[in-house]
């Protein structure tokens, strides 16, 4: 992390991040997180869907199904809940892209910083990501 009146004599380093672009990274990631698990509890469709039983292809693609459950959709309070924990993730990696420290990233380099920015372990969410299996509102494929 960067302190302020050593920098003033050092050259710049782009991995040298200063503590309140860390700290909104792990913002965003946690964000990003929760929204996530989130999704994982909605229904596959936003609006109410008939769903769909598709025939296997015949053809190239052979053995490849698909199919969706009939649903009615999100209720007022999930799409309500979604909309605002997507426009929060959104304010925060706004926020983290825009930081006055990659004005000073050249090049690759720039590119290089960003990604070791999200590698930190102090950047990452408190809680990890943890993916579901696959449930009846996925999509089905057969093979």
């Amino acid at each position: 992390m960067t302190d302020a009146a050593d920098s003033a004599d050092a050259p710049f380093d782009p991995f040298d991040f200063p503590a309140d672009l860390i700290a909104a990274q792990r913002e965003a990631a946690e964000l990003h997180a929760e929204l996530h698990r989130f999704q994982g509890t909605l229904p596959w469709s936003r609006e109410p869907h008939e769903g769909w039983e598709a025939p296997e292809q015949s053809g190239g693609l052979r053995g490849y199904g698909s199919s969706r459950p009939a649903t009615e959709g999100w209720t007022a309070e999930q799409a309500a809940t979604y909309d605002r924990l997507w426009q929060q993730w959104r304010d925060k990696a706004t926020e983290v892209h825009q930081h006055a420290h990659w004005k000073q990233c050249t090049g690759t380099t720039g590119y290089e910083a960003r990604q070791a920015l999200k590698q930190l372990p102090e950047a990452q969410p408190v809680v990890p990501v943890q993916t579901s299996e696959p449930t009846q509102d996925d999509v089905t494929l057969t093979g």
